[in-house]
């Protein structure tokens, strides 16, 4: 892309409130560290602005998925700071593991050899739970499977702890059991819903991730955390849909009246999907300006007719409240942050 070319469409990032977020989350934390979830390029906001600024802040503990995150991180990882790999070490990961700061989170008993073969140094280790995702089998002899290993943390993952469900308190009692079993410095289970479980599941340290970046994992965070990003667009064409005329694919949207449009350049390929046609809204001043017709891959159509002022090469916020947006697409809060696509200039305040 030209290196002075402007997109159509941005993200605009409050990072005051991303670092407003993880304080309110460490405070929740109690006597356990804070991490830091950046994996999907930082659910989608951009890794590294992320990491520096919560490096900033304060945070010490960074997780990403793979090997190819822990590379574009690699250069921030100053004397203080660790990054784990979540997803272990493969094979073909090995060359980049061994030369890497980063820290692989092993989780199958070939990995741990794989390791230990290679004299690789310090580690974390998944055991898991009860989710069945990643992880050694807490009801294995984790003790043999990993005596011998220099283990940083040792961590599992909550599978519902979004919801009121028996099976966290069980996973947090297996998990608990399994303190003498394992040897290594920290102990790790709770993500952003898990934190607000409470100090029980808060272990050394928590690891989360959605509420960092304004998602609600519970309610008991619907007041304290706050919106991060907001996607804004640019409007390409100002037209008026007579009464009678329909807008964009399949015509789901007839006019019923006269409409001033504003087409708008967002669509389901920047990760604004289907599950918003007719119900999503464009914001201007407050004021809702609603979605007609269907999402499409590049543009989206908004009613105007409130907004003469409005015109051609204007910008639009785009209501993106990540809890309401769940409830209006379909889509989970996971899914609206971490879909967000490449097109956007990403512009942090």
């Amino acid at each position: 892309m030209m290196q002075d070319y402007v997109a159509p469409l941005r993200l605009r990032l409050d990072g005051a409130a991303l670092v407003a977020n993880w304080r309110w989350l460490d405070g929740m934390s109690g006597g356990a560290a804070c991490g830091a979830a950046i994996k999907a390029n930082g659910y989608g906001l951009g890794a590294a602005e992320v990491m520096r600024r919560l490096a900033q802040a304060g945070c010490r503990d960074f997780f990403v998925s793979n090997w190819g995150e822990a590379a574009a991180l690699e250069p921030l990882l100053e004397d203080g700071l660790s990054l784990s790999v979540l997803h272990g070490v493969r094979d073909e990961d090995m060359r980049h593991a061994l030369a890497s700061r980063a820290r692989p989170v092993l989780s199958t008993p070939t990995q741990i050899a794989r390791w230990r073969e290679a004299g690789g140094g310090a580690c974390d280790v998944m055991i898991d739970t009860g989710m069945n995702r990643l992880g050694l089998d807490w009801r294995g002899d984790v003790t043999a499977m990993t005596a011998g290993l220099r283990i940083e943390t040792v961590m599992s993952h909550l599978a519902s702890a979004d919801e009121d469900r028996p099976l966290n308190r069980v996973q947090r009692d297996r998990f608990a059991g399994l303190q003498g079993a394992v040897t290594a410095r920290r102990a790790s289970l709770a993500n952003s819903a898990g934190i607000c479980h409470g100090g029980d599941f808060h272990f050394d340290l928590t690891r989360p991730g959605l509420a960092l970046y304004g998602g609600i994992p519970r309610p008991e965070a619907q007041d304290h955390i706050r919106a991060v990003v907001t996607p804004q667009a640019q409007i390409l064409q100002r037209r008026t849909l007579i009464a009678g005329d329909s807008i964009g694919y399949n015509a789901i949207f007839t006019a019923t009246r006269t409409h001033e449009v504003a087409i708008l350049n967002l669509g389901y390929a920047d990760g604004y999907l289907r599950g918003f046609s007719g119900r999503g809204a464009a914001l201007l001043d407050g004021a809702r300006l609603p979605l007609l017709g269907r999402v499409s891959m590049d543009l989206i159509a908004v009613d105007v007719t409130a907004r003469p002022d409005v015109a051609e090469g204007d910008w639009l916020d785009i209501a993106y409240d990540l809890r309401e947006g769940s409830a209006a697409s379909g889509l989970s809060q996971y899914e609206l942050l971490t879909g967000l696509g490449a097109r956007y200039d990403r512009i942090w305040a």
